[in-house]
């Protein structure tokens, strides 16, 4: 396996038109399911994925059995089969998961629950589903990133019901991905970049800065401990884009009391 090519003279050409440490657009349009406690689509660049957050009274055995206190989190997460150029068959047709979904679906549980007090939830279980409705790359991010959202606007509507007295919720979490491609760090890649990258990272950060998640492996590549932090360097700025546009979702949807720092123009919300 060969090193990953330092960065060389001039910019990569990006598909579209993007500069290297620019986000695609963002946009949130919250309560896109009426019928789940909170949701939100997040649009992002291409990609489309729905984020929905339901309540289940109860949790899990294995979590009684060992007599933990508090409740619970997690997810699923599913790409519908009009969500790729090429219909992507359901996997209930196959009876279980991919190992691919059932990764995925265990980094967005992890990632959420950092951002519960489980033991605020009482003994209850939160379920934030993801169905990706259309892909080009970033689909698991898109997912963190929404997924709070959604978790934000259901934890306000069971405040507002009187199922919960107090808020469970910490810090906004969000994630981004970062690659290299041509020997060049490339922040937030679309589909095209993703499978040309020699080295490819996702990171998963919270609005204090701390990191919950770093997945990073060189696909066709090494790559150098300068490189490294170059990456995690614009991964770091890309959540702080990132947060800003969740704030600016849930100022809207009357979760913030105070104004939220300014998105930047990439980032956008609707009602």
């Amino acid at each position: 396996m060969a090193e990953a090519t330092p960065q060389q003279p001039g910019p990569v050409t990006r598909p579209d038109g993007r500069q290297p440490q620019q986000l695609r657009p963002v946009r949130f349009m919250n309560h896109i399911a009426p019928y789940a406690l909170g949701s939100t689509l997040i649009e992002w660049g291409q990609t489309r994925v729905i984020c929905a957050v339901t309540l289940d009274p109860t949790v899990p055995r294995w979590k009684k059995e060992q007599g933990l206190p508090g409740g619970w989190l997690t997810a699923e997460y599913s790409m519908l089969p009009y969500s790729t150029l090429q219909r992507k068959p359901r996997e209930i047709s196959k009876g279980r998961p991919e190992g691919r979904t059932q990764e995925i679906q265990r980094l967005i549980g992890r990632a959420l629950r950092t951002a519960v007090d489980l033991e605020k939830l009482g003994e209850r279980t939160l379920w934030v589903d993801c169905d990706v409705l259309q892909a080009d790359g970033g689909t698991r991010t898109a997912a963190i990133t929404g997924g709070y959202v959604a978790l934000a606007l259901a934890v306000q509507r069971l405040l507002q019901d009187g199922t919960l007295a107090e808020s469970p919720l910490r810090p906004p979490v969000a994630a981004v991905s970062v690659g290299i491609v041509q020997g060049q760090v490339l922040l937030d890649l679309c589909y095209q970049e993703d499978v040309s990258a020699c080295v490819d990272l996702n990171l998963v950060m919270n609005a204090q800065g701390e990191f919950i998640e770093i997945q990073g492996s060189g696909e066709e590549a090494t790559f150098t401990e300068s490189q490294l932090t170059e990456m995690l360097a614009a991964g770091r700025a890309g959540i702080r884009e990132l947060i800003r546009a969740q704030e600016q979702a849930l100022q809207q949807a009357g979760l913030l009391t105070a104004p939220a720092p300014s998105a930047p123009a990439s980032a956008t919300t609707a009602p």
